[in-house]
């Protein structure tokens, strides 16, 4: 009993910080739409609840989507602009219900999932194409047991009473991932709503997909990435003291303690640095970045997969920064140098490069 009173506690605490991660991430986004004319919702905040034991109001002719949405890539966005331009021509609310972890961490903890992005980045994403509310529901073996009909019935129909609900083509839900598109089609206008299932989006022939886009960074092919994601891939963390070797061959560079999951294949990229902080004179500028991915073979001293971003023409303290650094395009694979003159040459020829494509 002690054991199960503690397990209890245990998850009530980790669910309370998840909320607490969401709240501060709800307060601090107003949205600043990328994507397109949406000036009508700008300042408007996007709502935030941990699950739907959370919702402590009712919708007003809420239109709903379901899903991961790991990365928010141009599949998802298709989807999430139906709903959210169907929410507005119905003069009701644009809602995202999703789960948190995601079901293959729980189910299928072996797989060593890597996402895209963290819930922060994908809060954010979302407030700027201009969605009204995200579910996040907490996913564990209790909530996988659930069968179709009873997500249906309640969790969709009781709690969230959508008007209409989109999906992609892929979607399946309940437990053992039994629900399909043919019952959800056939149960939802008997509760009183209809079902539109939105077919897989392709960029260029390319099918769009957060399976693909991790094949893609893992290979180092960012821009491509970039096309299926419509955003440069970017990592988000703090930048941390390092071991000063840039700065001993000329090229001093802020080191990242990633809070993302993934960086791209070892090699040397250029994008941008942008700090997230208040409280730093670089807030919201764009710092131009050369950016070395890798294990340092050079050096040989170490076994971590780091990124180390050179800032062109700067001179400053990024220490203790909470910064997201872009990946815009790989300039050459991870080498290794006979000395640390024949590295700072490389270097300096990268920079060049660099400067070409950054157009400085």
């Amino acid at each position: 009993m002690e054991d199960e009173f503690d397990r209890r506690e245990d998850e009530e605490r980790c669910d309370q910080d998840r909320r607490k991660e969401a709240e501060i991430a709800c307060d601090e986004v107003v949205r600043q739409d990328p994507h397109g004319d949406h000036s009508s919702e700008r300042g408007k905040r996007l709502e935030i609840y941990r699950g739907i034991r959370d919702l402590r109001r009712s919708f007003t002719r809420p239109v709903l989507t379901l899903g991961n949405f790991d990365g928010v890539h141009l599949g998802h966005q298709a989807i999430l602009d139906l709903v959210i331009e169907r929410a507005r021509a119905l003069g009701g609310e644009s809602i995202l219900y999703t789960f948190d972890p995601h079901p293959r961490r729980v189910l299928q903890p072996e797989s060593d999932l890597r996402l895209l992005d963290t819930f922060e980045q994908k809060v954010e994403t979302l407030a700027g194409l201009g969605l009204d509310a995200v579910i996040a529901e907490p996913f564990d073996r209790d909530f996988a047991s659930v069968s179709p009909e009873r997500f249906i019935g309640y969790y969709i129909h009781e709690r969230i009473r959508p008007v209409e609900v989109y999906v992609g083509y892929d979607f399946h839900f309940g437990r053992d991932r039994e629900g399909s598109m043919r019952l959800l089609t056939e149960r939802g206008p008997h509760l009183g709503f209809s079902v539109t299932v939105v077919s897989e989006v392709q960029v260029e022939g390319r099918d769009v997909n957060s399976t693909r886009i991790r094949e893609l960074l893992a290979e180092g092919e960012v821009e491509e990435a970039a096309l299926l994601l419509g955003r440069p891939f970017c990592a988000r963390g703090e930048i941390v003291e390092g071991d000063q070797r840039g700065q001993t061959i000329g090229f001093p560079t802020a080191n990242l303690s990633p809070e993302t999951e993934i960086l791209p294949a070892p090699g040397v990229y250029f994008g941008h640095l942008r700090c997230l902080g208040e409280d730093s004179e670089w807030t919201g500028r764009s710092l131009p970045v050369v950016t070395n991915v890798g294990y340092r073979p050079t050096f040989r001293d170490g076994r971590d997969l780091v990124a180390e971003a050179h800032v062109l023409d700067f001179e400053g303290d990024l220490y203790g920064q909470r910064v997201d650094l872009s990946f815009e395009g790989r300039l050459r694979g991870e080498e290794r140098f006979s000395s640390s003159d024949a590295l700072r040459r490389q270097i300096a020829k990268d920079v060049q490069v660099a400067r070409k494509h950054l157009g400085l």
